[in-house]
């Protein structure tokens, strides 16, 4: 009986927000997250059931549509792939399926090339992906901010037909991406570690634009299009050209703990009308529809 309460102890004192920021954030960040990758990484069944087990005294974590149902290391964990059919796709192809698992928080349209990660909190896309004119041709267009949990499925897939032409990698910080953060945190998403990854989708030649951002505890992002592995010590080159055609659904790459990815639509996409902030989607869910003409 004193499990449950201590359960209930440890969670709400991980909810209270100046701790949760302290804790978090007012840390040798990047130093904690190297370490972090490290131990993760260590294949051990006995080492991963202890992590595992802290790990789970201050989230739920839920392993039910997981292939596997044991793991050696943390990091098999973080990056598990799922049961066949676990997620069903939108089959339809006037619609842009949500890349990966997550919460949806800040939305909308794009003006004057400025968006939201939290009320009160714009930042500008040049800044974001690093090139003015990349952000001009999302003027007018839809974003959608979606934030992965360390307990869910951390990989994430093409949201459409696309041809991935380039990804240009930022390396940053590695500051906590979640609310209480974004409400404290100028540009947060600009401070962070990050990759751009342009892509056209087949069907008229649209611009999309997905973002990965790394957060504490993962910085190292995996993209099985581009043969390396982008982390804080990555050397470069930072802008990574490639020409890699996937099919909607396809598995894109993963993080290696939670994050944040930004998805990016020019004008004339629309929202989808269960993108609210707050709702939690599943990759292969409606995100955002194209313009009519291209039905």
């Amino acid at each position: 009986m004193k499990i449950p309460k201590t359960l209930t102890t440890l969670r709400s004192l991980a909810q209270n927000e100046d701790l949760n920021f302290l804790l978090t954030n007012r840390v040798p960040r990047i130093a904690l997250t190297v370490a972090v990758g490290r131990l993760s990484k260590i294949r051990s069944p006995l080492l991963c059931s202890f992590l595992m087990f802290v790990w789970r005294l201050f989230v739920d974590l839920d392993l039910a549509d997981a292939e596997q149902a044991s793991f050696d290391s943390l990091h098999a964990c973080f990056t598990r792939k799922l049961k066949p059919d676990a997620r069903p796709l939108d089959p339809r192809p006037g619609v842009l399926v949500s890349p990966s698992d997550g919460i949806v928080g800040e939305h909308g349209r794009i003006h004057n090339g400025t968006v939201f990660q939290a009320k009160g909190f714009p930042y500008t896309l040049g800044e974001l992906l690093g090139s003015q004119p990349d952000a001009l041709v999302f003027e007018g267009g839809s974003y959608v901010t979606l934030r992965l949990t360390s307990a869910m499925y951390h990989r994430f897939h093409a949201p459409h037909d696309l041809s991935i032409q380039q990804v240009n990698y930022i390396n940053g910080d590695t500051w906590n991406v979640n609310p209480i953060a974004l409400k404290r945190v100028e540009r947060l998403f600009c401070k962070n570690e990050r990759a751009v990854i342009h892509a056209r989708l087949g069907k008229g030649n649209f611009p999309i634009a997905l973002v990965p951002v790394a957060a504490i505890l993962v910085a190292s992002i995996r993209l099985h299009f581009v043969n390396v592995l982008l982390h804080l010590s990555y050397p470069g080159p930072n802008q990574i050209r490639c020409n890699a055609n996937v099919s909607k659904g396809e598995e894109l790459g993963w993080f290696e703990h939670g994050s944040t990815i930004i998805v990016l639509a020019p004008e004339g996409f629309e929202l989808s009308e269960t993108v609210q902030a707050g709702a939690q989607v599943r990759m292969g869910q409606s995100l955002m529809h194209l313009p009519q003409e291209t039905h």
